[in-house]
């Protein structure tokens, strides 16, 4: 399995328990005597409650155990981290949105740590019936597993708190001085952009380590620094209280520059699975639940409006 497009890197940002607290579904839940789940759950906010309709649709086994196992890969910031050092507890985006739909088909997504490069060999062997993991939804892995889209991550800007230099868009880095981590895609794309500059080429300056180019960029070497969205959504939002960066919008690339949808992958001896899973997150995306969790993590913009299956045409 290849690694996540994009650029997979840790942001490197200290995040208190507290903080983690408050971003996942530290709040409980009300549990109906004698069930395996919750009747309903509250999080970011929100109280998501069992639809009887969506868990009748599930396929016998997994009513039967009232639980969806979920493999995910630990740790990827925002997707998926452990709530403190040295804890096996987990939070992050994926993890609140699994809890979210778990409360919503009735049953429990239970997530396991898993290596990302071993988490579609585990699914096909059985091992779980379902990943959650920041996983890029292509054709090559869609002959093994299908995708339930719900989320798009390409490139993004960050940039100091204030955006003193008003970076709006890729073209603002033109004639700038732009950080980024060494050997990723966002090099890739920043040099592929030099040709829209019309002579004035941004600077690029590259670092061997995220945490390198976001301390030039706290410094005023760079005007600004190019990572995955996520990444710089969710910098922005835990670094120094959010006190230290600002996001980069750009309404033309929502997802980011060179996106590409992320999916929950199911096991395809799971059909009804699937459809039950993107029925229920269809109506968490229309209630408003799932812009509510993105927002938790400082990227709201990169959720899909619909839950699409096999969306990735290449």
């Amino acid at each position: 399995m290849t690694p996540r497009p994009a650029s997979r890197h840790l942001v490197l940002v200290a995040t208190s328990t507290v903080l983690v607290c408050l971003l996942s579904a530290c709040d409980g839940a009300s549990e109906t005597p004698g069930s395996k789940a919750p009747a309903s759950l509250k999080i970011a906010g929100v109280t998501v409650k069992r639809s009887a309709e969506l868990h009748a649709a599930l396929p016998d086994t997994v009513k039967k155990s009232g639980t969806v196992r979920v493999a995910t890969d630990v740790p990827y910031a925002p997707f998926e981290m452990f709530a403190k050092e040295g804890d096996s507890e987990l939070t992050g985006l994926d993890y609140d949105l699994g809890q979210a739909l778990g409360a919503r088909l009735g049953v429990r997504f239970a997530f396991t740590p898993q290596k990302f490069d071993g988490i579609v060999p585990a699914i096909q062997a059985g091992k779980f019936d379902a990943a959650m993991s920041a996983i890029t939804d292509n054709k090559e892995r869609q002959q093994v597993v299908d995708f339930v889209d719900y989320s798009q991550s390409g490139s993004g800007i960050l940039v100091a708190k204030g955006n003193p230099h008003k970076i709006a868009t890729l073209d603002d880095l033109c004639g700038r001085k732009a950080a980024v981590q060494a050997a990723t895609n966002q090099l890739k794309l920043l040099k592929a952009h030099q040709q829209e500059c019309g002579g004035r080429e941004a600077e690029i300056q590259t670092f061997p380590k995220d945490s390198d180019a976001q301390l030039a960029l706290r410094s005023g070497k760079v005007d600004a620094e190019v990572l995955t969205k996520p990444a710089a959504g969710w910098t922005a939002k835990t670094a120094d209280a959010g006190k230290a960066f600002d996001l980069v919008e750009d309404a033309e690339a929502p997802g980011g520059y060179n996106a590409s949808p992320n999916g929950i992958a199911i096991s395809k001896k799971l059909p009804q699975l699937t459809d039950a899973v993107q029925k229920a997150l269809q109506s968490l995306i229309d209630d408003g639940t799932v812009k509510k969790i993105f927002a938790q993590y400082g990227v709201a913009s990169i959720a899909l409006e619909s839950a699409t299956k096999n969306a990735a045409v290449d």
